[in-house]
């Protein structure tokens, strides 16, 4: 499971600890905007586990339809019907704000990794093999999983809004200034 870990020195503790928001207005604009990138680029992680964490519950399910006969009459096996399984969204329409990532998971290969440790731990590398009960509990570990990972993404998505709404409130009230944003932009390039 996902843990927030208080004093902990992962990026996702550092960003759902409470401090990291504390004297939110007392900090500069370059201090914010790195702060909502340290929260963006989180979420962004977040995203990625818990999409490969819907490719692995879908596969489950595809294979508990399949064994209980709700599909087509000449269902294909699990690896045949993989390109499909993956290409929809068979858990459902997608329930997330819709954020545009602009950046790249920083992390793909531990959260491939986490996945793979659940998998092995609960027997999935052939679904075919396990027996009905080996496959609920499969679907119980990866939803679980889910539901954590997507509770820490809502944290993380709560503190970039926050970080956005005070960026926001400082151009707003003039506190900031555009045209300053613009010419440092100018001088970076």
């Amino acid at each position: 499971m996902i843990e927030f870990r208080q004093g902990g020195r992962r990026r996702l503790d550092r960003v759902l600890d409470p401090a990291f928001l504390a004297a939110i207005g007392d900090r500069s604009l370059d201090e914010l905007r790195a702060m909502r990138d340290d929260a963006a680029q989180e979420e962004t992680d977040l995203s990625y586990l818990r999409r490969l964490l819907h490719a692995r519950i879908d596969i489950v399910r595809f294979e508990e339809h399949r064994r209980a006969g709700t599909g087509s009459a000449e269902e294909p096996s699990v690896v045949d019907a993989l390109p499909r399984i993956l290409a929809d969204n068979a858990i459902g329409p997608a329930a997330g704000r819709g954020r545009h990532h602009t950046v790249q998971p920083s992390r793909a290969e531990s959260h491939r990794r986490h996945v793979e440790a659940l998998l092995a731990d609960t027997g999935l590398s052939d679904v075919a093999t396990l027996s009905d009960a080996e496959l609920a509990e499969s679907a119980e570990a990866y939803a679980a999983e889910e539901a954590s990972v997507s509770d820490h993404r809502i944290r993380v998505q709560q503190v970039m809004d926050a970080c956005n709404d005070e960026i926001g409130r400082r151009y707003r009230t003039g506190s900031a200034s555009i045209d300053e944003l613009l010419r440092r932009e100018r001088e970076g390039a």
